[in-house]
């Protein structure tokens, strides 16, 4: 192989390498410290996390992305990329100026029909080219959507038209931007701490005339009129605010988080002003006046204040704020894309242009690694953070399935050097971690877990390791899948190769002589790259029936425990036996010689409907102890999967003679027979 082929592998690791490590470095604050802020903690969703997720997930639900653009540009412009403002700043801007915020377009529109209804383009709004509306813009309709986000919720999620679904998700939207609105002060407040001190010198007069007035007696009305708005705006405050964000002081045993409201209307019961309210309400005066310097203070004297009492919140804050920064999970799913065309490339390439196809087999395995181990960071962090094993939920099962079999595909592709193994790697890494990005599109992905899940021994044990059969089982049907489209629209399958020497780890020829490489011809130690994927599915759904088998009576011995029987015939059980029968199956079919290479293939891609309907589909079913909610949007999305899969095996079933590897096999053998039958005979004694 040529020098520029040789180094172009570690090219690739460089330049993605540079990257990663770009992405972990200290980012610099700018003139606002809003990264430090970003890092404070606050209690949403039952747990501690730093303002930052907040502020991502509430975005991720309102817009289904993590930034917000600074201009509005039409769709059709693809090559011009505005400005973005990021989650953090967002939110600051939401919570302290209103006005602006109000802007920005973050509320998504699809669907013409619920256009049409609210009829904006009849008030003088058109963003028929960007689909995304500002607050203003949809101000004018807003009891509108909220009444027909009220009927859409009286309809059973999986009984929902598109229309139904939209509008829910835009109410949905619009409730969480106007609770933001009101989380850390009265939506248009100009200075906070004024008010609050105001609050605070007027209220000793109120408490007396509130009292006389409970008494019978003469008040001053003017002393209560003068609390009137404040307190108004408060208790607005305690009952719409999105997250608590007091800690509690003195912190103590059944001191609690609060709200933003609630406690300042504690100071009205005489329960005394929490020092923390100061601090954020200086640090929202600050943002509200533009005043960086002020409120850099203010965040920095929050953060020293904050520290005796609760420095394991302010590390768990900056811990999710540097995990949140990293974003592994993205940039592992970039470099698996990239692997995955390389490694493409050089399967095609495999007979055309043998050391190109060499460098880029090379290339797309070290990116693979390296995009494993970005995986692996990813997932290991989450896993602290959580204080959890690595799955919880359906998005950290993704994740999880997602890391198996990466680690799958890298030992395939270390025994058979052909790039195959890069290929299942990469491609199911990139599709796992794209359904956990669209599962985390509906709010916080470390919620709090069930009272019957929360249990670290058979979260660790049941639930990693059906998962893992989980992984493995799609492996072998992604094998499968390849196998058909290899034999149907190339001439791969019968291509030889060299395991022995590849799993030896010798470096890998794999490129035969022409005559070695000849239909017929024998080579000791080949093997045909047809032959070698069946050996590949074999062995996966070996380790795929154990997995899952054990895995299914863990999850029994867990439900003894929990529920007092080993099996309820429950869809999730049921989904799981279905699993560890069909690997059985695809196996005794092989034993017993009731299918060959092309049959255990059809077998190995119907085992992926059968694995996504235990995965998801019975969670959408809405029945059992495992249901976790109807989701018409991944419904679909899971239909649409099951028809490929059909469609695929529809494919491998074809007679062998619109499949061009062995069209071109037997093409080929037919003119050595021909030849060799006009060849002069060798004399003999």
């Amino acid at each position: 192989m040529k020098w520029p082929l040789k180094i172009l592998p570690w090219l690739f690791v460089a330049l993605f390498g540079t990257e990663i490590v770009a992405v972990m470095l200290p980012k610099k604050e700018g003139e606002y410290h809003v990264q430090e802020f970003g890092r404070l903690p606050v209690l949403l969703d039952g747990r501690i996390q730093p303002y930052d997720t907040m502020a991502r997930n509430a975005l991720l639900q309102i817009r289904s992305m993590g930034s917000v653009p600074i201009e509005q540009v039409p769709s059709w412009k693809f090559w011009h990329h505005p400005e973005t403002l990021k989650a953090t700043p967002w939110l600051l801007e939401v919570m302290t100026r209103p006005d602006v915020a109000d802007t920005r377009p973050i509320f998504l529109i699809h669907n013409p029909d619920l256009l049409d209804d609210l009829k904006l383009q009849n008030k003088g709004i058109d963003n028929s080219g960007l689909r995304y509306y500002t607050y203003n813009q949809l101000a004018p309709v807003l009891s509108e959507i909220a009444e027909q986000g009220k009927k859409a919720d009286e309809v059973k999620a999986e009984e929902q038209t598109p229309f139904q679904q939209q509008v829910a998700k835009l109410a949905n939207a619009l409730m969480i931007y106007q609770r933001l609105k009101v989380t850390l002060q009265p939506e248009g407040t100009p200075n906070l701490s004024a008010e609050i001190q105001d609050f605070q010198k007027n209220l000793p007069a109120a408490q007396v005339a509130a009292q006389a007035s409970a008494s019978g007696k003469p008040f001053d009305r003017r002393a209560l009129a003068r609390i009137a708005q404040p307190v108004s705006d408060f208790r607005l405050m305690n009952q719409l605010a999105y997250a608590l964000i007091v800690p509690p002081y003195p912190k103590e045993k059944g001191n609690k988080w609060r709200n933003m409201g609630a406690s300042i209307l504690d100071a009205f019961q005489g329960s005394g002003l929490n020092p923390a309210v100061k601090y954020l309400a200086q640090i929202a005066t600050a943002y509200h006046q533009e005043d960086a310097q002020a409120f850099n203070t203010a965040v920095a004297k929050y953060r020293d204040w904050l520290k005796p009492a609760f420095s394991k919140d302010l590390r768990k804050g900056r811990a999710e704020y540097f995990y949140n920064s990293v974003n592994a999970f993205l940039h592992a799913t970039i470099i698996y894309i990239f692997a995955f065309i390389l490694a493409g490339t050089a399967l095609l390439l495999y007979t055309l242009a043998p050391q190109i196809s060499e460098s880029f087999r090379i290339s797309a395995f070290y990116l693979v690694i390296l995009a494993g181990v970005v995986h692996t960071f990813g997932l290991i962090f989450r896993m602290a953070l959580e204080g959890r094993p690595p799955v919880t939920n359906l998005y950290s099962s993704a994740i999880f399935i997602g890391w198996g079999a990466m680690v799958l595909g890298i030992i395939l592709e270390w025994v058979y050097r052909v790039g195959i193994g890069t290929i299942v790697a990469s491609l199911v890494g990139f599709i796992t971690l794209l359904i956990a990005h669209n599962l985390a599109l509906g709010g916080d992905t470390m919620e709090m877990l069930r009272a019957v899940l929360d249990t670290n021994f058979w979260l660790a044990t049941h639930v990693v390791v059906i998962t893992l059969g989980y992984a493995s089982t799609f492996a072998a049907g992604l094998l499968g899948i390849i196998y058909i489209f290899l034999g149907l629209f190339t001439p791969l399958l019968t291509q030889k190769l060299e395991p022995a020497k590849a799993a030896a780890g010798a470096a890998p020829s794999r490129r035969m002589a022409t005559a070695a490489s000849r239909p017929g011809a024998q080579t000791e130690g080949q093997m045909e790259i047809g032959k070698a994927l069946s050996k590949m599915v074999y062995a996966i759904v070996c380790f795929a029936t154990l997995f899952s088998f054990v895995g299914t009576v863990l999850g029994g011995i867990w439900a003894d425990q929990s529920w007092g029987r080993f099996w309820g015939w429950d869809p999730k059980e049921n989904g799981a036996l279905l699993i560890v029968l069909w690997n059985a199956i695809i196996l005794h079919a092989r034993w017993g010689g009731m299918v060959r290479d092309r049959g255990i293939m059809n077998l190995a891609v119907f085992g992926n409907v059968i694995t996504s309907f235990s995965w998801f589909g019975v969670n959408m079913l809405g029945i059992g102890l495992h249901s976790y909610g109807f989701m018409a949007a991944a419904f679909k999305w899971l239909v649409w999967f099951d028809a490929s899969q059909a469609v695929i095996i529809l494919m491998g079933l074809l007679p062998l003679r619109y499949w061009r590897s062995f069209r071109t096999h037997a093409l080929a053998a037919k003119k050595v027979t021909t030849e060799t039958a006009g060849a002069p005979q060798p004399a003999t004694t």
